[in-house]
């Protein structure tokens, strides 16, 4: 399942709102295992489990979005949309601190 988040940041803020995003998942979610693991500039794996099946799938950065692909297994399609929305708020938020962390430096 492919999931499109949009923002307008450069390529190091977007890469950080991800970083936390998932950070604060794995934080109040540690059941879930979530991890995000970098291989270049651009490119994620990200996955967390659900009751003992592991969930991976990609994260690509490119201008002007996040793009967030996620390998879901038929028995588990149900919570695939929980999980999408799950990433998709947290991301957002993040990216809303980047705004207003960029607000007050020009400030």
């Amino acid at each position: 399942m492919k999931h499109t988040i949009e923002h307008d940041l450069n390529d190091t803020e977007a890469k950080l709102a991800a970083e936390r995003a998932i950070a604060q998942y794995r934080e109040r979610y540690a059941e879930y295992e979530p991890f995000l693991l970098w291989r270049d500039d651009k490119r994620a794996e990200l996955g967390f489990s659900v009751k003992g099946v592991k969930l991976k799938g990609s994260m690509e950065l490119r201008p002007g979005a996040l793009d967030v692909d996620l390998d879901v297994p038929f028995l588990l399609r149900p919570f695939k949309g929980v999980a999408i929305a799950a990433i998709d708020k947290e991301v957002r938020h993040f990216i809303e601190e980047a705004h207003k962390e960029r607000s007050q430096k020009a400030g």
